[in-house]
């Protein structure tokens, strides 16, 4: 980082998710947008002229290259973090990974291994994880609010059509990767208690993606969780926590920015306005600005422990209901 501490970041990939970076980094004074990175450099380019980037590139290998990069964002589709990722680790730069972090969990070790072996900061930009509404949701249940929690729902659902990135196992297709994920982060992020059983469901494509799943999860402490994803409709991605003596409702478990809380008999307490906030990319960026500034290797919202765990668990769901990637 430049010696008053901004942060400048390279984005691997021009799609959606890095046009959603651009407008975060370009809000932060902590941050910088500082480069871009296609494969077609027509892309880059016109993508740095609408964002303001100083640094337009035609392949990845050139902004990896590039010494003024703090922490390289990778933005492409999860079937292509790992060969990327591997080179930025293997030319020491940090990594901040979108999800799902790769396309299984061999992957996954690989690479959070190799960054342990080299020293190299290494982050799943799993946004949920870094967000306010994180610590406000474990305060209240913390604070017995709610008594002791004893269910969890949570669902997100969208309707994707048939997009690519949906239908495709080249590109690990499906629902869970991309917003299953949430909805098992909703539930590590406040109950880590062992899982003890899990089972789940999928409607498939034609393609053999998972299109729409629901999971159940046991945990030991006496906790159920019935979680649903799916890319086929527009769900109302609510998610709620309830307890003996209320509950909490999330209003969106992918961004949330209410939380209600509930006493006994349903009985309405106070609604929770989460800070007002630029995208809610922004607290990703941030936290590996403040962990590289600390010398840490990965952040401690999202331990590689817990985006390892994750990844096993998605791939055990995958082979419950044979869904398969070439790179399985």
């Amino acid at each position: 980082m430049k010696e008053h501490g901004v942060l400048r970041v390279g984005i691997i990939g021009a799609g959606w998710i890095a046009e959603k970076a651009a407008i975060t980094l370009n809000g932060l004074q902590e941050c910088e947008c500082y480069a871009i990175a296609s494969r077609q450099l027509e892309k880059a380019e016109a993508f740095a002229q609408k964002w303001n980037v100083k640094k337009a590139y035609g392949s990845y290998s050139e902004l990896i290259a590039d010494g003024d990069v703090d922490l390289v964002y990778v933005a492409t589709p999860h079937s292509h973090h790992f060969d990327v990722t591997k080179e930025a680790l293997m030319a020491d730069k940090p990594c901040l990974v979108e999800k799902a972090f790769m396309a299984n969990c061999r992957e996954s070790r690989e690479i959070i291994d190799l960054a342990h072996e080299r020293k190299v900061f290494l982050a799943e930009a799993i946004w949920t994880r870094y967000q306010p509404a994180v610590d406000i949701i474990n305060g209240l249940i913390g604070s017995g609010r709610i008594g002791i929690p004893r269910l969890v729902t949570a669902t997100l659902g969208y309707s994707m059509g048939d997009k690519p990135r949906i239908m495709r196992p080249d590109l690990c297709g499906g629902a869970l990767l991309d917003l299953g994920v949430y909805a098992l982060n909703f539930v590590r992020m406040f109950f880590d208690a062992d899982i003890v059983n899990m089972e789940g469901q999928c409607v498939k494509s034609k393609t053999g993606m998972d299109l729409t799943n629901a999971i159940c999860l046991v945990l030991e402490d006496g906790m159920l969780c019935n979680l649903q994803s799916s890319a086929a409709c527009v769900g109302d991605n609510i998610g709620v926590i309830a307890g003996t003596e209320g509950n909490l409702i999330v209003d969106n478990i992918n961004n949330p920015q209410t939380i209600t809380v509930n006493g006994p008999d349903r009985t309405y307490v106070e609604t929770i306005h989460v800070p007002e906030q630029i995208t809610g990319y922004e607290y990703q960026f941030l936290a590996c600005r403040k962990a590289l500034a600390e010398g840490l290797l990965e952040p401690r919202e999202m331990p590689h422990e817990e985006t390892l765990f994750i990844m096993q668990l998605m791939d055990s769901l995958r082979q419950k209901w044979s869904v398969v990637y070439p790179m399985d």
